[in-house]
């Protein structure tokens, strides 16, 4: 039996697209708290990530009760992890819930979907990586898939479009961020994002507090912000772990770029926002894009030394392309 027909390796895949399932169904749930409970968008994404974050430091200390573990962190790497959820949660998660109060989910979706484009273009220039022939017409079906889309059903406002560029570009910034401050290996992943989401919620609740005041939730209100926070983050969040330890990077991430084309059916099915034949069309055309640039390898390039006796290349072979993780 081969790796990729083995049980473990199926029930990694059906992990991950539950999870994905669950990260898609967030952006329905968010437009209900925002248009049916009137929540306020900073305040509400505070809340989902604040509790999010309560739940996840709950349960590492339930985890590593009785065990002793010792970590050897500088004050630079505490700096990074700090700003670290400032960028991914109190900026980019900020961000997503005013673009999503302003215009259709599947429009801030799309804008979103680029992040990996902008990702693996930081890393290519960061490490001396160009890309393939495939990944530039991979990078030209995004461009007219986004054209196409917008073309046919500009469903979008000006704040709501700002709001989500500002997103886009937070959140490239957190991937770019977080890939080295986890790469470093001087605290466990979900150490990591408990700790970020935590100085990432309390900043929100600072500037929702300044911009929104304290608002008023109703029980639907609150139950909304549990599940978002329980399921759909904490539980969620665990779940896609788990999946990467059997799962392959190119896996996780054509896995995780279903969520585009998942996000556009459920708006169109519970919120009404029916994206036509050009938005359809300019959806698939961007999800085939965005895996065509992530699922094809990179390739260093190389340097050429020249030594006493001849030339001598040195180089390293074809590397799997950056990707960033879509929020959900």
């Amino acid at each position: 039996m081969s790796y990729a027909t083995s049980p473990s390796h199926r029930l990694a895949v059906w992990l991950a697209l539950f999870v994905t399932v669950l990260w898609s169904s967030s952006w329905v749930i968010i437009r209900w708290g925002l248009d049916d409970e009137g929540l306020p968008p900073v305040m509400f994404a505070a809340l989902r990530y604040g509790l999010a974050a309560i739940v996840l430091v709950g349960w590492l200390i339930f985890r590593e009760h009785g065990r002793r573990h010792e970590y050897s962190v500088s004050r630079g790497y505490i700096a990074r992890l700090v700003l670290l959820g400032i960028v991914m949660y109190a900026l980019t998660q900020g961000a997503i819930f005013v673009a999503l109060d302003e215009q259709p989910a599947a429009t801030t979706s799309l804008i979103l979907a680029m992040t990996p484009l902008f990702v693996a273009g930081g890393a290519a220039i960061s490490l001396s990586e160009v890309p393939t022939r495939w990944q530039v017409s991979g990078v030209i079906l995004v461009a007219v898939g986004a054209l196409l889309y917008f073309a046919g059903d500009l469903s979008a406002t000006t704040t709501g479009l700002i709001a989500a560029i500002v997103a886009l570009g937070s959140n490239v910034a957190a991937a770019l961020l977080g890939r080295s401050v986890n790469r470093a290996g001087k605290l466990p992943a979900i150490t990591i994002t408990a700790i970020s989401m935590a100085v990432g919620a309390g900043v929100l609740v600072f500037i929702a507090i300044g911009l929104e005041g304290i608002p008023q939730v109703s029980l639907r209100g609150w139950l909304i912000i549990l599940w978002l926070a329980v399921v759909n983050t904490a539980f969620a969040f665990t779940l896609w772990n788990l999946s990467l330890q059997r799962l392959t990077a190119v896996e996780s991430a054509s896995i995780n770029n279903t969520m585009l084309v998942q996000i556009a059916l459920l708006a169109w099915l519970f919120l009404g926002e029916a994206p036509g034949a050009f938005g359809l069309l300019g959806i698939a055309l961007v999800s085939a894009g965005v895996y065509i640039v992530q699922a094809t390898n990179w390739k260093r390039v190389a340097s050429t030394k020249t030594k006493a006796g001849g030339d001598r290349a040195s180089g390293e072979g074809p590397r799997e392309g950056s990707r960033g993780e879509a929020p959900d």
